[in-house]
């Protein structure tokens, strides 16, 4: 960003007004927030961009999936889950319950199943057969063991009811990289319920050479029966990259495959540019009609359709500061290798999450340390202290209004950004004994920090215009299969807040 000065690509008009507004009014930017005085084509910027997001507020599922009940698990079964994922596994099973029953389909496919999450849900909460695969041998073992003590607490439970008509089985789990759509189809359409599912047999295949890593020569498990006549459906949460693409090509070129439902991520590790390897077509464009318009995103693009205005706008002034800070410490960074590593520029490095629990691990030491802050904002206050005094004290430990504290702050900004960029170089396994000068160049691409705010949330709001563009592509994909009869729609499933990606493609044969 600093070294290509991004910013003075935005209206200066822009930049002058949104350098002056509050955190909290920055933040609202990516949701299609505008304030009066904002100049007129700012304004038309942030609600053209929003106009043409796909809706994000969760929808009533009931309203979407007639007879469908979303009812809460219980402890034994979210061991182990966040807040978030239990929210999305509770919705998104209750959907695919429906949808297999409508379809009349016999096996559920679990396509990058992670620790079995979903997959543990639909077998014993909806009483599904479900074949869980992922290309991770030690999700599968996961799998398997939490299965097995789940399954314990099930058939206790069925034992004391006495009910005749419940049954329920293990998930059967495959390790298989999906690395192409024939390989997909080709496992799908071999996976049916084996004669003694109730022994619930686990497949999997082992590290001796019998694994499915290739589109040539690969080998289906001989454990695995082919059958016509068996219905799958295939259902993926958060299915990264290229994979949730994958799945809609199978669904439509093999004939056991009665549904999908599909919920990406990653788009950022989308192949693109047509770039076809062996028989793996790329992930964007996929539709005729944007192929046809030569729709290209790139990298950054891709990147930038996984932000998340709900997120945004959540986040609050504190974390919105410590959000902004953190992309400072990043762009500064950028700035030391430039100068220092010029052959990494080109290699567009990734640094992952390490500011991020650099700054958590900070803001609990600095709690830790000041326990009586609190406290003493809570008298300060008691003695007619304004609100604006006492929110800092309670929330912002990085800002203080008197000078001291203000140099102090100053040296740990610096501090932090030291530690920010040995930890970034670490992660990129660079030699730090070069004589690296970081106090000039935190004293460099400083003054540039306060435009970190305004030009990183207006660059937020392109994000779900992007992420629109993605998912129109792939519903647009469907709906050109004239070969197939189907019906597809797209539902915002999950609340926004909690989990970001919360549209699922859902797709049925007629």
């Amino acid at each position: 960003m600093q070294q290509d000065r991004l910013w003075e690509a935005v209206d200066g008009e822009w930049m002058d007004c949104l350098r002056k507004e509050p955190v909290e009014k920055l933040l609202q930017i990516p949701s299609g927030v505008v304030q009066d005085h904002w100049p007129a084509s700012l304004k038309e910027y942030v609600l053209t961009l929003r106009s043409l997001c796909l809706p994000r507020d969760q929808a009533d599922i009931q309203e979407a999936f007639p007879g469908v009940t979303v009812a809460p698990l219980n402890n034994v079964i979210t061991q182990g889950m966040n807040t978030k994922k239990k929210h999305e596994i509770e919705v998104l099973a209750a959907v695919i319950g429906s949808v297999a029953r409508r379809v009349g389909a016999d096996t559920v496919v679990d396509v990058g199943s992670g620790q079995g999450y979903l997959a543990q849900v639909l077998s014993f909460e909806h009483e599904l057969s479900v074949i869980a695969i992922d290309a991770s041998s030690h999700h599968g073992s996961i799998t398997d063991a939490r299965a097995q003590r789940i399954e314990k607490y099930y058939a206790a439970k069925l034992c004391k009811s006495r009910l005749q008509d419940k049954c329920f089985s293990r998930p059967k789990t495959v390790t298989c990289q999906v690395l192409s759509t024939a390989m997909l189809k080709d496992v799908s359409s071999s996976l049916v319920q084996v004669d003694d599912f109730e022994k619930s047999t686990i497949i999997r295949e082992q590290a001796d050479g019998n694994s499915l890593e290739g589109t040539h020569g690969s080998r289906t498990p001989s454990s695995l029966k082919a059958n016509d006549k068996s219905s799958l459906v295939l259902a993926g949460l958060h299915a990264c990259g290229d994979l949730s693409v994958t799945m809609l090509r199978t669904f439509m070129e093999c004939d056991e495959v009665k549904a999908v439902i599909s919920i990406g991520c990653c788009y950022n590790l989308l192949s693109e540019d047509d770039i076809i390897e062996a028989d793996n077509l790329c992930g964007f464009p996929v539709s005729k009609g944007a192929k046809s318009a030569s729709i290209k995103m790139g990298k950054n693009a891709r990147d930038l359709a996984c932000q998340s205005s709900d997120r945004w706008r959540a986040l609050g002034d504190a974390a919105g500061l410590h959000n902004f800070e953190l992309h400072a410490f990043r762009a500064s960074f950028q700035m030391v290798l430039f100068q220092y590593y010029p052959e990494i520029i080109s290699r567009n490095p990734t640094i992952g999450r390490q500011g991020k629990a650099m700054r958590r691990q900070h803001n609990r030491r600095i709690l830790e340390s000041h326990a009586d802050l609190a406290d003493s904002a809570e008298s300060f206050s008691q003695k007619n202290c304004s609100t604006w005094a006492k929110n800092r004290l309670l929330h912002e430990p990085y800002s203080y209004p008197e000078s001291s504290n203000e140099e102090s702050h100053a040296v740990d900004r610096y501090s932090m950004f030291v530690k920010f960029c040995k930890s970034g170089l670490d992660r990129l396994e660079l030699n730090n004994s070069q004589d690296i000068e970081y106090f000039r160049v935190w004293k460099e691409t400083e003054e540039f920090s306060e435009l970190v705010g305004p030009y990183w949330t207006l660059r937020a709001a392109l994000g779900p215009v992007l992420e629109t563009l993605l998912l129109l592509d792939r519903l647009l994909y469907l709906q050109e299969q004239s070969n197939v009869l189907s019906q597809a729609v797209m539902v915002p499933l999950f609340d926004p807040v909690l989990s970001p990606r919360n549209v699922a493609l859902i797709a049925r044969k007629v």
